[in-house]
C-alpha cells in the first residue's frame, strides 16, 4: 500500500526541465504584462494563477492532452463566460464560486477543452477584486488575452526548442522494402516503455506501467476483433 504513494520517475533529462521552466517564466511574465498594459495591473495579477498554472502544462507537459490550443483558450473561455454568469445571478460568494467551478468542468468536458486551470480561474473570477468586478463582462477581455498571448509564447517557444507544439497527428513509420519480415515481435514491457520514453525525451502525463496495461488491453480487444472477423467470414 505505501507503495503506491512513491513518486513515479520522470523520463526527461535535466536540459528539459530548464527549457520547461525558461518558457514557463517568460510565457507567463508576457502574458501578464500585456493584460497589464490593457486592463491594469491589479486585474493582470489576479489571473497570474490560472496562467502560471496553464504555463505549467503549455511549456513542461506540451504533448498531452490537456495543454492543445482548443484546451485552454476553450476552457478559458468557458470559465469566463460561467463565472460571470454565476456572479451576476447568485452574487460573488464562496458557494457560487465552487458552483461556477464545477459548472465550468461540465462543459469543458463536453466541448472537449478540458483543462484543469480553467476551473481555479472560475473560483478566481467569481471572487474577483474590485478593479476586476469593476470591468464586468470586459474581465472576459482580459482572460481570452492572457490566455491567447500564453498560447501564442508557447507556440513561438516550444518550437524554437525543437518541441513541436501542438501535437500533430501521429506519422507512420515508414515502409523499408526488400527487408525480410520479422519475427513475432515480443511482449512489451513497463521496462521496454520506460526506455522508450527517456530516449523521446520530452514528459508525457502517464507511467509506464498504466501505459503497458492500455497496450495489453489493447491487443486483447483486437485479438477478439481479429476472431470475431474470421468467424464471421467463415459463416458467410
Amino acid at each position: 500500500m505505501l507503495a503506491r504513494w512513491k513518486p513515479a520517475a520522470i523520463n526527461t533529462r535535466p536540459s528539459e526541465w530548464s527549457r520547461a521552466a525558461i518558457g514557463m517564466a517568460l510565457g507567463t511574465m508576457l502574458s501578464v504584462w500585456l493584460c497589464a498594459q490593457v486592463f491594469g495591473m491589479e486585474v493582470a495579477l489576479h489571473l497570474l494563477g490560472p496562467l502560471g498554472a496553464s504555463a505549467v502544462l503549455l511549456f513542461a507537459v506540451s504533448s498531452g492532452a490537456l495543454a492543445q490550443p482548443w484546451s485552454i483558450i476553450g476552457s478559458y473561455l468557458c470559465a469566463g463566460i460561467v463565472a460571470l454568469l454565476v456572479a451576476r445571478v447568485l452574487g460573488r460568494t464562496l458557494g457560487s464560486a465552487c458552483l461556477a467551478a464545477g459548472m465550468t468542468v461540465v462543459l469543458i468536458c463536453w466541448l472537449r477543452c478540458l483543462h484543469p486551470p480553467a476551473g481555479g480561474l472560475a473560483m478566481t473570477l467569481v471572487l474577483a477584486d474590485p478593479a476586476s468586478a469593476a470591468l464586468g463582462w470586459h474581465e472576459l477581455g482580459a482572460v481570452l488575452l492572457g490566455a491567447g498571448t500564453l498560447l501564442a509564447s508557447a507556440l513561438a517557444y516550444n518550437n524554437a526548442t525543437r518541441t513541436r507544439y501542438p501535437k500533430g497527428a501521429a506519422e507512420a513509420a515508414p515502409v523499408l522494402m526488400g527487408v525480410a519480415p520479422a519475427p513475432a515481435d515480443p511482449a512489451i514491457t513497463a521496462v521496454d516503455l520506460k526506455r522508450a520514453l527517456a530516449e523521446m525525451e520530452q514528459f508525457y502525463d502517464i507511467a509506464p506501467t498504466e501505459l503497458e496495461q492500455l497496450i495489453h488491453t489493447a491487443e486483447n480487444h483486437a485479438r477478439r476483433r481479429s476472431i470475431g472477423e474470421v468467424l464471421a467470414s467463415r459463416a458467410a
